[in-house]
C-alpha cells in the first residue's frame, strides 16, 4: 500500500488515464469542472464504490458536496472527468504477475458500479476486447512486479484505467463463477 496507493499510483500512467486531478482546493476543481463539464469525484482512500459522485456542470449539489467531502474526509479526493460509456460497464481486469489473467465487466445498477452494490456481472474472459481493454497491462505490468504487486485487479472504463487495486482486488470469483479465469484456480 506505501509503495503503491491504489488511486495515487495510477498518476504514474497518465497517458492511460482520464484528465485526473487530485486535490482538495476548490478553486482547481471548479477550473477542472468548467474545463471538462461531468465529472466524478470520490475520496482518495475511498473503496467499493463508496462516495463516488457524478456531477454535471449545472448541478446544484456541487457547492454542498464540496463542504461535505470537506468535512467528512481529511485527505485529498481524486475528481476525474465523467465517462459516459461507463453505462456500458467498467472492466475488472485482473493481472497476475503483471499478465492478463481475465476480467469482468461492471454494467452498474442505476447509479452504482461496484459489485456489492449490485452491479451486473458479465463476462469478458479472453474476448478480443477484453484484451484490447488491458492494453495498459503491458505498460503496468513492469511496475507491478517491480513493487512486488502479484496479484492486481485493473479498472478500465472505454479504454481508460481509472484505478489500479493492490489490496484484495476483487472481480476473482465473479469472473470464475461466469466461466472464465482459469487462475482463479490455483
Amino acid at each position: 500500500m506505501r509503495n503503491a496507493p491504489e488511486k495515487m499510483f495510477v498518476m504514474e500512467f497518465p497517458d492511460l488515464m482520464p484528465p485526473t486531478l487530485i486535490t482538495r482546493d476548490l478553486a482547481e476543481i471548479k477550473a477542472f469542472r468548467a474545463e471538462h463539464g461531468d465529472i466524478v469525484m470520490k475520496p482518495l482512500y475511498g473503496k467499493g464504490g463508496e462516495a463516488v459522485f457524478r456531477l454535471a456542470p449545472e448541478d446544484l449539489n456541487f457547492g454542498s458536496l464540496y463542504d461535505l467531502f470537506t468535512a467528512t474526509f481529511r485527505e485529498q479526493w481524486v475528481v476525474q472527468k465523467f465517462l459516459p460509456a461507463v453505462k456500458d460497464g467498467d472492466k475488472r481486469i485482473i493481472l497476475v504477475d503483471g499478465e492478463f489473467a481475465g476480467a469482468v465487466n461492471r454494467v452498474p445498477a442505476p447509479g452504482r458500479s461496484a459489485l456489492q452494490h449490485g452491479a451486473r456481472r458479465h463476462p469478458e474472459g479472453n474476448r478480443p476486447d477484453a484484451r484490447a481493454s488491458a492494453r495498459s497491462a503491458p505498460r503496468i505490468g513492469p511496475a507491478l512486479r517491480e513493487r512486488g504487486l502479484i496479484f492486481v485487479g485493473i479498472d478500465v472504463i472505454d479504454g481508460f484505467l481509472t484505478e489500479i487495486n493492490v489490496t484484495s482486488p476483487t472481480g476473482i470469483r465473479a469472473m470464475k463463477n461466469l466461466g472464465g479465469a482459469r487462475r482463479a484456480r490455483r
